[in-house]
C-alpha cells in the first residue's frame, strides 16, 4: 500500500458539515461586489462627497486569488483563509496550511473549490480569506475561528506526524495468518 505524504493526507480532513454551513453562510454574507454595485456604490460615494458629507467605507468581502491571499497570510491580514481539498494540482496549496501555521492565522479545509468559485462569482477557487468581517458576524465568525482553530491549527502538529490509516490489504493479513499458523504448528509439540 502506498501511504500519502503527510502534507497531502491533511487535505482528506474536511470541515464537518454543520459547521461548513455556517462558513458558507458567512462566506455568502460577505460575497464580492459586482461591477454594476460597485458602480452604484462608487456614484453614491462621488455624489455623497459632493454633497459635503463624509466618506462611505468600502463593503467587508472575502478575498480570493492564491498570490492575494498569500500576501494577505504573509502581512497577517487574514482572520480564517478557506483552502478546497480538491485543487489540482495539488501542490497549488498543499503549503498553505503549513504557512498559516507558522504565522499563526486559522484555516479550513473545505469540500469543492467549485462551492468557493459560486461564492466569489468565478468558476473555480482554490482559497477565500476573511479580513475583515460585518460586526453582525462577529459571534459566528468567533466560532468558525474556534472550531478552525481547535480542528487544523492545534491538530496540525498531530496530523503531521501520523500517517494514513495504516490498515494492511487482505491479502497481507491472510499471509501474514498463514506464515503465523506455519510457526505455531512448528513449534507445537509432537
Amino acid at each position: 500500500r502506498v501511504e500519502l505524504p503527510l502534507v497531502l493526507s491533511q487535505c482528506t480532513n474536511t470541515l464537518v458539515k454543520t459547521a461548513a454551513t455556517l462558513l458558507f453562510k458567512r462566506l455568502h454574507s460577505h460575497r464580492p461586489e459586482t461591477p454594476a454595485q460597485k458602480k452604484a456604490r462608487l456614484l453614491a460615494a462621488a455624489q455623497d462627497k459632493a454633497g459635503g458629507q463624509g466618506e462611505t467605507k468600502k463593503p467587508n468581502v472575502v478575498k480570493y486569488g492564491l498570490k492575494h491571499i498569500t500576501g494577505l497570510v504573509e502581512q497577517k491580514k487574514a482572520k480564517l483563509v478557506v483552502i478546497a481539498h480538491d485543487v489540482e494540482p495539488i501542490e497549488l496549496v498543499m503549503w498553505l496550511p503549513t504557512l498559516c501555521r507558522k504565522k499563526g492565522i486559522p484555516y479550513v479545509i473545505v469540500k469543492g473549490k467549485a462551492r468557493l468559485g459560486q461564492v466569489v462569482g468565478k468558476k473555480t477557487a482554490s482559497a477565500l480569506a476573511f479580513v475583515n468581517v460585518d460586526t453582525k458576524d462577529k459571534t459566528d465568525f468567533a466560532n468558525l475561528v474556534q472550531i478552525a482553530t481547535d480542528s487544523y491549527l492545534n491538530a496540525y502538529e498531530k496530523t503531521m506526524k501520523t500517517r494514513g490509516g495504516l490498515v494492511m490489504g487482505g491479502k497481507h493479513l491472510a499471509r501474514q495468518a498463514k506464515k503465523a499458523r506455519l510457526v505455531r504448528k512448528a513449534e507445537a509439540p509432537k
